[in-house]
């Protein structure tokens, strides 16, 4: 092994939150170039999607250098440099999510379980005694990091919706998953295939369903209210509690503001609930780019005949995935309403 590579093995064994550390100030770096320069902050996330290119054909790139040049690339190399991008891609798309994340919802666990990864990326006993040895789990990491990475990357370069995003990395996600349970699970009847392919499709069919608890990782709100009126796209007020006369008169107003990348074309829904229960379903078209959010509301003049109780208006994507939660309260007439 040349000596200045394995000086280069030997620093990151010295230093190996260093990877990650780098990983979590580029994607800091990308977030705030997404409010300045989307440019910059889309040939980062490029340089993130190369490198997994990279780790899925590792094995053919790695027998074509053999070929090419008659030597063979040392393993220690090899197993580092998967370990820094996992590390890199990690802690690159962290930010994003711990932003986005609605903390009191079933995102709470998919943020968590990326936060849970980074950690056991950057823990070597962890990473290579319990992860590397055992297939499945290390291809579990692996998809479930690059499904991530995805969400983060796909509408910052190419402009796709959030939901176009979802479905393409809920795709890419269940092809790999198939090949790394055929390697655990080696396939040497057709039944087995057969129940190969019906698990991919589970995994999936489990994804779409619990698509709304993964955050939409470059939607975040920057304002919210509820009101009684909006004037010059700015709301009056931001209410806690309202009288049930008040919204029948004039009705309510719910305010939201919602950073996305530049250029990004997105249909949100305003979804009322009532003590959990949904009474009206909005639409609303939003563009990306403004450094404040795009400032959209929806003005809802009919409700029920006894409105009083615990109001929501989830704000949603297309496909279901929460933006956030706009909460208040409609109280009886001789209750006074705390702002």
């Amino acid at each position: 092994m040349p000596i200045y590579v394995q000086r280069i093995i030997e620093l990151i064994k010295r230093y190996p939150g260093v990877i990650a550390l780098g990983g979590f100030i580029s994607g800091i770096g990308s977030f705030i170039l997404v409010d300045r320069q989307e440019s910059l902050a889309s040939w980062v996330a490029i340089l993130m999607l190369v490198s997994w290119v990279w780790l899925m054909l590792e094995n053919t790139f790695t027998e074509l250098f053999s070929r090419t040049f008659k030597r063979e690339i040392p393993q220690p190399l090899l197993r580092y440099a998967t370990q820094m991008i996992h590390q890199e891609s990690l802690f690159f798309v962290l930010p994003f999510f711990f932003v986005t994340t609605t903390w009191n919802s079933g995102q709470l666990i998919f943020t968590g379980l990326l936060g849970a990864a980074g950690l056991v990326s950057i823990i070597d006993p962890l990473y290579y005694k319990w992860v590397a040895p055992r297939r499945w789990l290390f291809m579990a990491l692996h998809t479930l990091t690059l499904f991530a990475a995805m969400l983060t990357a796909l509408p910052i370069i190419l402009h796709l919706t959030t939901a176009e995003s979802f479905k393409l990395a809920l795709g890419v996600a269940m092809l790999l998953s198939f090949p790394s349970l055929a390697s655990s699970f080696p396939i040497n009847h057709w039944r087995r295939g057969v129940a190969l392919v019906l698990v991919t499709l589970a995994v999936g069919g489990a994804g779409w369903l619990l698509r709304s608890w993964v955050p939409p990782a470059t939607l975040w709100m920057t304002e919210v209210a509820i009101s009684t009126d909006v004037r010059d796209r700015t709301p009056s007020e931001s209410l806690k509690e309202v009288p049930a006369s008040q919204i029948r008169s004039s009705g309510l107003y719910a305010y939201t503001a919602i950073k996305a990348p530049r250029g990004l074309n997105e249909r949100i829904y305003h979804v009322w609930q009532l003590d959990g229960k949904e009474v009206d379903r909005i639409a609303l078209n939003i563009n990306g780019g403004r450094k404040e959010g795009y400032r959209a509301w929806t003005h809802k003049q009919v409700f029920p005949g006894n409105p009083v109780g615990r109001w929501q208006v989830r704000v949603l994507t297309e496909d279901g995935q929460v933006i956030g939660v706009l909460r208040f309260r409609v109280v009886d007439d001789g209750q006074a309403p705390a702002n």
